[in-house]
Parts: C-alpha cells; sequence; structure tokens
C-alpha cells in the first residue's frame, strides 16, 4: 500500500520535530527540503509557509500532500526517530516513532 492510499485526500497531515532527539543528520533535508532545514545550531526544524524556520517546542507545520512521500520517508530513515507525522484533526501520529 502506498502512502497516498494510507493518507486519503483532504486528511490533513502536519509534521514536527524533537529536537531534543535529533542527531543533525540532516536525511530529512535531503528527502525534503521543502519542509525541513537544519539551522547553525546543527538540529533540524520544520519550516513554515514562509520558509521560516519554526524553532518553537513542537512547532508543527502542513505535511502538502505531493510531499508526503518525502515527509514519511524521512521520518523512517532518521536515525534519531525525533519526525513525527499527525493527523491535524485528532492530532494522532500516523508516522514516526509513536505511530500505532
Amino acid at each position: 500500500m502506498t502512502v497516498q492510499q494510507e493518507a486519503p485526500a483532504g486528511e490533513a497531515l502536519e509534521v514536527w520535530i524533537d529536537q531534543d532527539l535529533c542527531t543533525g543528520d540532516g536525511i530529512c533535508a535531503q528527502y525534503a527540503p521543502e519542509v525541513f532545514e537544519l539551522d547553525i545550531d546543527g538540529l533540524a526544524y520544520v519550516k513554515g509557509a514562509d520558509d521560516e524556520l519554526l524553532q518553537d517546542v513542537g512547532a508543527a507545520t502542513p505535511v502538502p500532500l505531493p510531499l508526503l512521500t518525502d515527509v514519511v520517508d524521512s521520518a523512517r530513515e532518521c536515525p534519531g526517530e525525533c519526525i513525527h507525522v499527525r493527523r491535524v484533526l485528532d492530532r494522532v501520529e500516523v508516522y514516526g516513532p509513536d505511530a500505532e
């Protein structure tokens, strides 16, 4: 089953990074540079709509549907297991270390 099949159109998802677990490998920024970026502190952050890094603890950004596969791959490949993708509606994690 592909990622697009698992996340039906119209189901809004968001992603956030737990910087306490981030190892700074930058895999996420390689997979989805439109969503993730490393800061000068060596940690990854999500980016807002204006490409500004969202540095508040737990800051989340929407996952654009065309980038969903890249964001999910980032969560799956992250050595720090710090990337969390959740539904906006009920905040249930669907990809990442706490996904059921």
